[in-house]
């Protein structure tokens, strides 16, 4: 295979919901009880506060491969209001993002007593985030790309809004959030010179929908998890589907040890040729088995995502480590398998 031609269609697929996007990556996070890292509606959902730590790191085997650190906090202050924070760092070869996310979000409460959970929550963040390009040293200067202007670091910072709904009714739930609300050309992907012009997008508007229901096996300690998260961007018009399922195993009150399987299917292709005639063409596809354990006030968690592609730069995995503290707990709690919501 053309060697030009496989590593264009790697970073097309790398690309599609990593690159091409402004913001924390969705990657599968929010199954490690993380939801508030990409629902803002989230925050102080909760009948605990919590603090989450990430860090994901892919393809150990390659140099200046993508990773994302993670921290952030989100709590309920009285009865109505929640208030979250986040700050992340996101690394994809020559390509860096920092950024830090303010949120509030208001929960209202339909429900009649701790029997009958229903609540419809609403939240927005505003983020403020810096994006560098390094340049440095990707061209001969005696054979520059009129395009690029090398031998430097292009940056920009600019400010942006998420904001989302969230609907909890018994076991039930769904989310929707819409991310890079506002228009906001990034500086950093512009070139403009005497040979050239490229402007970036003002368009990095994202949407996720989440859905699923928790089953509870009989009276006993075990419960069952299906879910589906879709999202896509406006720009692109790429889009791809989560489908998950995940498994509850109680230990008394102290401790909940959980796991699943997500598999992730992109909507869009990228084409490619092995032979320089035939044209083929493959989607991404993510498998992802997923492990952890809550005990007590605490919660750490362990992803592994495999790539299941006929042509992929590495086969090396993608690993991501969280861990969580829960504090303040209220002692009331709702009377359904609601984990996102009990604690």
């Amino acid at each position: 295979m053309n060697l030009k031609k496989y590593y264009l269609l790697v970073a097309v697929l790398i690309s599609q919901f990593v690159f091409s996007q402004e913001g924390i990556p969705v990657y599968a996070d929010y199954l490690s009880d993380n939801l508030y890292l990409v629902h803002p509606a989230m925050a102080g959902a909760s009948n605990a506060n919590k603090i989450r730590l990430t860090a994901r790191k892919q393809w150990f085997d390659v140099d200046n491969a993508p990773s994302t650190q993670s921290a952030n906090i989100n709590f309920r202050t009285g009865d109505k209001v929640g208030l979250g924070g986040i700050i992340y760092r996101d690394e994809n070869g020559r390509f860096t993002q920092t950024g830090v996310y303010a949120t509030f979000a208001y929960h209202l409460l339909f429900s009649r007593d701790r029997t009958d959970l229903n609540m419809l929550s609403f939240g927005m963040s505003g983020a403020f985030i810096q994006s560098n390009v390094d340049v440095r040293d990707l061209f001969d200067p005696a054979d520059p790309d009129p395009a690029i202007e090398f031998n430097q670091v292009q940056k920009d910072a600019y400010f942006n809004v998420d904001v989302g709904v969230s609907y909890h009714y018994l076991d039930w739930y769904a989310h929707i959030t819409v991310k890079n609300l506002l228009p906001a050309a990034r500086d950093a992907f512009d070139n403009t010179d005497d040979f050239a012009t490229i402007r970036d997008s003002n368009n990095q508007r994202r949407y996720i929908f989440s859905l699923g229901y928790v089953f509870g096996l009989g009276n006993g300690p075990w419960s069952l998890e299906p879910s589906l998260l879709y999202q896509a961007t406006d720009q692109t018009q790429e889009s791809s589907i989560d489908a998950n399922m995940k498994v509850y195993r109680r230990f008394g009150e102290l401790a909940t040890l959980w796991g699943g399987l997500s598999y992730r299917r992109s909507f869009d292709g990228a084409e490619f040729s092995q032979t320089g005639v035939e044209i083929e063409s493959q989607k991404l596809q993510y498998i992802t088995p997923f492990l952890g354990i809550n005990y007590k006030n605490w919660m750490v968690g362990y992803t592994y995502s495999y790539q299941s592609n006929s042509v992929v730069l590495s086969n090396g995995g993608f690993h991501q480590l969280t861990l969580g503290y829960d504090f303040g707990k209220r002692k009331e709690r709702w009377n359904c398998n609601c984990p996102a919501v009990n604690n």
